[in-house]
């Protein structure tokens, strides 16, 4: 080919391996399907944050196996819309909504109560519920809201429901972390933003809560019959960065935006992001992994700071002491 012909299909030949590459990408990202069958007729199950996103997709899904499927959400309305749905698009009627604001302990307490009393089985709690990238605000009871909301509401509602979900063994506890998690440290003496504050920061400690709640769970129930697990669903195309525009502000928020909506056709979509979820839900033979962190179905490699045992021991210690909590 001579140099003039070549330059003359050098932009398509670009043009086709930034497609191909975008493809490939969007292919990576977006990851697998939960390959599991499992039926789940009989079981109960609950999703935090569970109106909209990756909770309203996991919980459809379980309600399509057969599920009882309680959301539990902080915006009743929008709880009973989205259980009404569901109950719509799977035929399965056993699917309510349930009244939970993580973001205060006597709303934790209140739902897990209910449950306590009202509800004969618990098979699979999936953690779910979160808030990102926030303004520094405090919860109920004085907590800064990620960490509070993240993961001292989740510690506290799986504390109250695990002699539930003991007695309904083998069962499952979710929790959904994120690869953001890599990116911090647990600073026990910043927990509630006492020294600085980054909302950035704030959420990636939360979520290695999350990771590192998950696996002292599962050594402290070794045996049980409770298996514990954590996820990442990866980059998911929700709401939960609603807070950006205000934590930003509108000259930062202007890029960051324009960002999100080139990024919208590769990220997953809400069904894909919960594939993890369900996976860790419903697939069999998971309870040799308990304690083990998740992504894409299958079991991955988490943060080295994500499996220092001396450090959930210590974590799970304090957030029993700060949700009021006797060892």
């Amino acid at each position: 080919m001579a140099p003039t012909e070549f330059l003359s299909v050098l932009p398509y030949v670009a043009a086709a391996g930034v497609f191909a590459g975008l493809y490939l990408l969007r292919r990576h990202v977006r990851g697998q399907d939960c390959r599991s069958d499992a039926r789940l007729d009989g079981k109960t199950a609950i999703v935090t944050g569970a109106n909209s996103g990756i909770g309203r997709a996991a919980a459809q899904e379980l309600a399509a196996r057969g599920a009882r499927v309680i959301l539990a959400c902080r915006d009743m309305t929008k709880a009973e819309t989205a259980a009404s749905d569901i109950r719509q698009a799977t035929g399965n009627g056993n699917v309510v909504a349930g009244k939970l604001d993580l973001s205060s302990l006597a709303s934790v307490r209140e739902f897990a109560d209910h449950v306590n009393r009202e509800e004969e089985r618990l098979d699979i709690l999936i953690n779910n519920a979160g808030v990102m990238w926030c303004p520094k605000q405090y919860t109920a009871d004085g907590f800064e809201l990620q960490f509070g909301v993240n993961h001292l509401g989740h510690f506290l509602l799986t504390h109250l429901l695990l002699d539930l979900l003991t007695c309904s063994a083998p069962s499952r506890v979710v929790t959904v972390s994120a690869v953001g998690h890599a990116h911090a440290n647990i600073d026990f003496d910043n927990l509630n933003g006492e020294k600085s504050y980054s909302p950035f920061q704030a959420n990636f400690q939360s979520k290695l809560a999350n990771a590192l709640f998950s696996r002292e769970l599962a050594r402290r129930t070794r045996g049980t019959g409770v298996t514990a697990l954590s996820l990442d669903p990866g980059p998911v195309r929700t709401d939960i960065a609603r807070h950006m525009p205000t934590t930003l502000g509108p000259v930062l928020y202007a890029p960051f935006w324009l960002v999100m909506q080139l990024i919208q056709p590769i990220v997953k979509t809400p069904r894909q992001g919960a594939q993890t979820v369900v996976h860790c839900a419903v697939a069999e033979g998971l309870e040799e992994c308990s304690g083990m962190y998740f992504s894409n179905c299958a079991p991955a490699e988490p943060a080295p700071q994500a499996k220092d045992d001396a450090v959930a021991k210590r974590l799970w210690e304090v957030s029993e002491a700060m949700v009021g909590i006797r060892s």
